[in-house]
């Protein structure tokens, strides 16, 4: 039966969303040595300064006179009495800053013992360190294009402005790939943001919310076709092998490489272990339902490091931030606790590392009912291998034109990305020569800035 070129077009867009590399499935056991990392991926600049608030009585009277006009549309979630103060083990017997009440979940986890939550302060896109004072001479080499957001979310990823090509991600996995030649599965996404994950080895292999995999050739076959999924797979196994032009000859093989690999992970998935944890039925719950299940079933894809990116959207709160930002912030809440319970049920808490990134956070200044693109912000990271209650960095205070202020209470980072990524990457067993070769600005910091900020392999 011959096989219409509407279906050979309709597989090329669909199969292109799969991975094209070889696969490389084992069943086997899950190692005691398997690690993740999760990339939670906050698009659109989310406002640190909303995440984390002064919480002591003259600090907190700073920044509600700052933000005075926005804090009013809270209708009193804001005020000093709603929030929800960190008294985590290595805060202050007197706690200095506080969640919003949307967070409360995650500050019982911030502040329990043993705590597997932790802050970090003040991070963002850095050439060379860089103060206020270099910052007004212009005697600093800066990130290119500050406050853009496609390409502050590609500095971040990539340490490059848009059109870059390869990510910090990507090349962790590809430091994994020159060890253990696993493929296929060490870097996967639900949430776009591709050149995070695309290293010169590894390509990332993209699922669906609930973990379908995007490849879904059968339904199409039978739906636009009446020949069968056998017809497609001779045909495309022909022209693999037999084809005249070399075009088709490889566009083929991709193609079958990408059905075996969505085949495998379709198998795989479904024997992820059932779980009495529920997600929030959200966009960020079913993409982290979707990685732990993938976590659960790690051994059956033959994989002893993985990394993850997920995203969630809505962060550029220019206009009506007072009453969009809560509802990200409690469905962020939601499905991080979530996720970490799930991790436990499984036994998986102390190998996987959950972290926050985003465009850059956002000025502490408003412009009405909202706030405007910023550079440093503060992040989350969640996991069993956490130090956490604990806030590390350098939190600025909440006044507009303190040391680290570049504007309109645009922070100034303390803490660059490459460190903020080394000390994930050094958990995840890269050496200082790998760090160094995927981090490029690296040289230019510590690589042991935030070393106790994870605990020892």
């Amino acid at each position: 039966m011959a096989v219409a070129r509407r279906d050979i077009l309709k597989a090329t867009l669909v199969g292109s969303m799969g991975s094209l590399t070889g696969v490389n499935v084992k069943a086997q056991n899950a190692s005691d040595d398997y690690k993740a990392l999760v990339c939670v991926f906050l698009f659109g600049g989310m406002d640190c300064h909303d995440l984390l608030i002064p919480y002591g009585t003259s600090a907190y009277a700073d920044y509600a006179s700052v933000r005075e006009e926005l804090l009013t549309g809270y209708q009193g979630s804001r005020e000093r009495s709603a929030l929800a103060p960190l008294t985590g083990s290595g805060t202050a017997s007197t706690p200095t800053f506080a969640f919003p009440p949307d967070l409360a979940g995650l500050q019982s986890l911030f502040n329990q013992s043993s705590s597997p939550l932790a802050v970090v302060g003040n991070v963002g896109p850095l050439v060379e360190p860089t103060t206020q004072a270099q910052l007004q001479d212009r005697s600093v080499r800066l990130p290119p294009r500050l406050f853009s957001h496609n390409d502050q979310q590609s500095v971040w990823q990539a340490s490059q402005p848009e059109g870059a090509q390869y990510g910090w991600g990507g090349l962790f996995a590809d430091a994994v790939l020159a060890r253990n030649s696993e493929t296929t599965f060490t870097t996967i996404t639900g949430g776009g943001a591709e050149v995070f994950l695309t290293g010169r080895a590894s390509s990332p292999y993209q699922v669906s919310l609930d973990g379908r995999t995007a490849l879904e050739l059968k339904e199409i076959i039978e739906e636009e076709t009446t020949g069968s999924l056998q017809s497609f797979d001779e045909l495309i196994a022909t022209q693999s092998t037999q084809s005249d032009h070399i075009l088709v000859r490889d566009l083929a093989s991709a193609f079958r490489s990408g059905f075996s690999a969505n085949k495998a992970f379709a198998s795989a998935i479904k024997s992820a272990p059932t779980s009495a944890v529920s997600f929030p039925m959200t966009g960020l719950g079913r993409q982290l339902e979707m990685v732990a299940r993938a976590i659960s079933v790690n051994g059956q894809m033959g994989v002893s490091r993985q990394i993850f990116l997920v995203g969630m959207g809505g962060f550029d709160t220019h206009s009506g931030q007072a009453s969009w930002l809560p509802n990200l912030l409690r469905g962020m809440n939601d499905a991080f606790v979530a996720f970490n319970d799930r991790l436990a049920e499984f036994g998986y808490s102390d190998k996987v590392t959950l972290f926050t990134a985003s465009d850059f956070g956002r000025t502490l200044s408003v412009n009405g009912d909202g706030t405007d693109h910023g550079w440093g912000g503060h992040h989350l990271v969640m996991g069993g291998a956490v130090n956490g209650g604990d806030i590390y960095g350098e939190v600025p205070p909440s006044v507009l034109g303190n040391e680290r202020d570049a504007g309109q209470g645009r922070l100034i980072p303390t803490i660059s990305v490459e460190e903020y990524a080394a000390s994930l990457g050094r958990w995840f067993g890269l050496s200082t020569e790998e760090l160094r070769a995927a981090l490029p600005n690296l040289t230019n910091f510590s690589d042991t800035t935030l070393s106790s900020l994870l605990k020892p392999s």
